[in-house]
């Protein structure tokens, strides 16, 4: 199962052991405790906050694409924009016309990958 079709609480529990990163030591890294941290990795809970996402990032040194996995379970979890996105999404009209546009002429993931590929050759 890729990354992508894991649940939050799956995700978690596996970046977490895959930096050999114990439930309790992360609990306590990012200001819970170790059951709160169990029920969340168990689905009994939601998925973290943007600013607990944000701790799990620091303690165990997730990589951009591990932390953007993080946050779009997060995101599907509570079937909503991952928790990373709505401030940027609000504070930019612009970002608001793009994704109506988008959603109206229906854009493909061929276009959204063009679109994506430009910014990043921009950014360079």
């Amino acid at each position: 199962m890729d990354n992508g079709e894991r649940t939050f609480g799956e995700l978690l529990t596996y970046l977490r052991e895959k930096k050999d990163v114990t439930l309790r030591e992360l609990a306590r890294g990012i200001g819970v405790s170790a059951p709160f941290l169990s029920d969340v990795e168990k689905g009994r809970r939601s998925a973290l906050t943007a600013e607990r996402i944000e701790k799990v990032v620091a303690v165990l040194h997730l990589d951009e694409d591990e932390k953007t996995a993080l946050y779009n379970a997060a995101g599907k979890q509570k079937k909503s924009i991952p928790p990373d996105l709505p401030d940027y999404i609000m504070e930019k009209d612009i970002v608001r016309a793009a994704l109506r546009v988008a959603k109206e002429v229906d854009a493909t993931d061929e276009e959204w990958q063009t679109f994506m590929k430009m910014l990043k050759e921009r950014k360079r």
